[in-house]
Formats: structure tokens, sequence, C-alpha cells
């Protein structure tokens, strides 16, 4: 493992992979149930979803491993899920069978972008002002979904609105969750290692009481067999059947999201660690983005939506987690999850909430960064930021940062200062927008 992951070279250990690897499964694990719970509205097995989401995850995360050695896990994405389900099949027609065909064309997109000079243009073009933005924005934006899968603040409205206030925290999810954030923050004013797994456990155990942690009653294996009603069930001639500009916006637009997001997690979090190099790139952070596109392939072969690299990542890095052992327990865990999905589903999202809203404090470091002084700077920045949470998107974060980054320099007579693949990018995501 030394020999491979190089242990000694990134300072850290064994030990510290492992329990960076375990926190930051706990932090993802919610997606082994809610993923199923999307797509199979869209007519697809409950069961055979698990049993993809589980294994896409596990093969995307040892890929960011094996290829990248960064502790990044892959999964399939939040938001990315909802739009296959009510955009790609409920809203637009296509079958499941053709959304997935979908999907694997806009991994083949995603790989081909990869794989090019265009990988590392789009990189090192993005200015450091927005990198720090990025990473200010995304601590909003795992705080946001913290304190919302805890109940501490929550959603409500009419059908077609989204309206959020302070739910109920004197008793169930949101009081163990304020609980565990207090404990868990004790233990890091402490100097406590493994402070945010050891706040996870202890919130869990006081859980039980709460009647918040739910034992399972028999612990047993999920239906492995259920996934033959899924993989392989891509309609690829299908995606074609409702015409070329339709089937390209949506293949654009899974794999516009997929990239940005990953770009933006990679970057975010690893900046916040201090894993950057000089030039403010992520070493390995471009074979990661080549994981991603494949671990997206290869969920689409299986039956599930867009894999990407998750945000709660950062979870495990914050642990202290800094190569690719971290992912490779991680992935471990979700393979294991396949034989013993229950299990996951001990620890309840109020117990992991504490570790992303605390994962939130740590990244909102970035805006100090940020020349705030500078309106040119200032207002792309912000948009950048503010974007993120209020849209639940962070590549609605990074376009709007782009867009206004782009048209602020031209109005002020510097267009040289801009990359010509930013020009690009902005406008890209100005057409995206456009056709909704």
């Amino acid at each position: 493992m030394e020999t491979f992951f190089k242990l000694k070279e990134h300072n850290t250990s064994v030990k510290t992979e492992v329990i960076a690897g375990v926190t930051t499964f706990f932090a993802m694990a919610y997606i082994i149930f809610v993923n199923p719970s999307y797509l199979s509205l869209a007519g697809m097995d409950y069961t055979a979803v698990l049993v993809a989401t589980c294994l896409s995850a596990a093969v995307g995360s040892l890929l960011t491993a094996f290829i990248a050695n960064v502790p990044f896990a892959q999964a399939p994405g939040m938001g990315l899920n909802a739009f296959f389900t009510y955009t790609i099949v409920l809203a637009n027609g296509y079958t499941w069978e053709q959304g997935l065909g979908i999907v694997f064309i806009s991994g083949i997109l995603f790989l081909v972008i990869m794989v090019s000079p265009l990988r590392s243009m789009i990189i090192n073009s993005i200015p450091a002002c927005l990198k720090n933005a990025i990473s200010a924005g995304i601590g909003l934006f795992i705080a946001f979904i913290g304190l919302l899968n805890a109940g501490i603040i929550q959603c409500f409205g009419p059908e077609g609105s989204n309206y959020t206030d302070m739910g109920t925290i004197t008793s169930g999810a949101a009081l163990l969750a304020l609980i565990g954030l207090l404990i868990t923050g004790i233990l890091i004013a402490y100097k406590v290692k493994a402070a945010i797994f050891i706040g996870i456990l202890i919130t869990t155990v006081i859980g039980i009481p709460l009647g918040v942690t739910t034992i399972p009653n028999s612990f047993t294996m999920s239906d492995i067999g259920n996934l033959s009603m899924t993989a392989f069930k891509l309609d690829l001639p299908g995606a074609f059947s409702l015409g070329i500009p339709l089937l390209l916006s949506s293949v654009v637009s899974f794999a516009i999201v997929d990239m940005f997001d990953t770009v933006g997690t990679l970057l975010g979090t690893a900046g916040n660690a201090g894993m950057l190099d000089e030039k403010g790139n992520l070493p390995g952070g471009d074979k990661a983005l080549i994981a991603d596109a494949v671990g997206t392939l290869f969920g689409a072969l299986m039956g599930t939506s867009t894999v990407t690299t998750f945000v709660e990542s950062s979870t495990g890095i914050q642990e202290g987690g800094r190569t690719g052992l971290t992912s490779v327990v991680t992935g471990i865990l979700f393979l294991v999850a396949i034989l013993l999905a229950p299990v996951a589903g001990i620890i309840p999202a109020a117990a992991t909430a504490p570790a992303l809203i605390i994962v939130g404090v740590y990244m909102i470091h970035g805006a100090v960064k940020i020349n705030w002084t500078d309106f040119e700077e200032a207002l792309p920045c912000f948009l950048t930021i503010a974007m993120m949470p209020f849209a639940y998107s962070i590549s609605d974060g990074i376009g709007f940062g782009f867009i206004a980054y782009t048209v602020i320099k031209v109005a002020r007579g510097k267009a040289k200062e801009v990359p010509v693949l930013i020009y690009l990018l902005s406008a890209l995501f100005i057409l995206l927008y456009l056709i909704g």
C-alpha cells in the first residue's frame, strides 16, 4: 500500500485513510436508498437499482483510487437522478431504457473531452478567484445539504415552488443533529483525532433512545439477482427516437452538469485541504475526471443515472484522507452494502448531517482569499458562492460565475484578460439556460 498509494509522501497512514474512507461512506450511504426511490418512479425495479447504485459507487470509487490516487468517491449523483426521472422520462417521454442510453452517450462525450487537451485547458483556464469561490460555495452547499437532511431547515410550499424555513428543532432528527453538531464541534476544538468519525458514531448511539436511529429486526441480504432487470437494458437506438435536438440538449446537459460538478468538487475540496499544487491544480485531478466519465459509462450499463464524484468526499478528506486508499475503503463498503444494505441504513441522516455542516465551516475559508474590494472579482465570486446552495447545484454556481466574470471584464474593456475557453464555456452555459 505504501508503494502504490505513497502514504508517507502524502503525510498519511493506513489508519487515517481507513477512518477517512469509512467516514466518506457514512456521509454518502443515503444514496443507497434515495437513488432507487427516484429511479423507481421512472418504472425501474427498486432492488435492481439499489444493487446497481452500490455496484457503480464501488467501481467508480475504485477507479478513482487506482487511476488517480486521490481520496474522492463516486456514486449516482443527486439532482442528476431527479433530472433523469422527472425530465428525461416523465416530461420528455423517453422510456427508462432510452434514458440510460442517453446517460451512456453523455458519458462517452464526457470521456472524449477528458482524454483530449480540453481537460487540462478547462481546469487551467478557471481564474484563481473563481477557484476560491468554488471552494467556499461548495462549503455552503454541503452545509445546506446537512441542514436539510437533518430537518433543521425544511422545504415546503405548493407543487412547483420550493421555500425553506426553520424545522422543528426541539425533537426528532433535528434535535439529534444539533446535539451531534455540538459534540463533534467540541471534539474538533479539543483537536481529537477522527473527531468527525467519532461524532457520527456517538450521534448514532444517542439517536437510539430518541427514536431516530432504527435497528433492523434482521439483516437480510439484497437479492443481487434483481440486477438483471436493469443491467445492460439501455436502449441506444431508442435514444434517437424523439429527434436529434432533444437528444443533444439532454446529452449535453448530463455531460456539462457532471463535468462541472466534478471539477468544482475536486478543486474546491482539494483547495481547502491544501492538496493543490503551486499552479492551483490537483495532482491526479485530470485522471480523476477520466475515472468519473468511465464510472458514468459503467453505471448506465448496470442500470442507474449519471455517476459523479460526490461532494461528501470532503468529510473523509477533512478526517485526513489524502490518497486513493480512502476511496478503496469507501468502495469496499459499498460492495458490502450490496449484501447488507440495512446495515448502512442504521446510520441516520441526522448523524451525518453534523459532519456536512462542519465541513462547510472549513470550506468557507476559501472566501477569505477573494479580493472583495475589487468588484470585477467580487460579483462573479459572490454569484458562484451564492448560487450553489440557492440553486442547489454546483454547476449552476460555476455557470453564473463564468458568465458574470466574462461580461464584467468585457464591459470594463479587459476582454483580453478572459481566457478563450471561459468565453466558450460562458456561451455554452447561456445556451443551456436558453433551451431550458
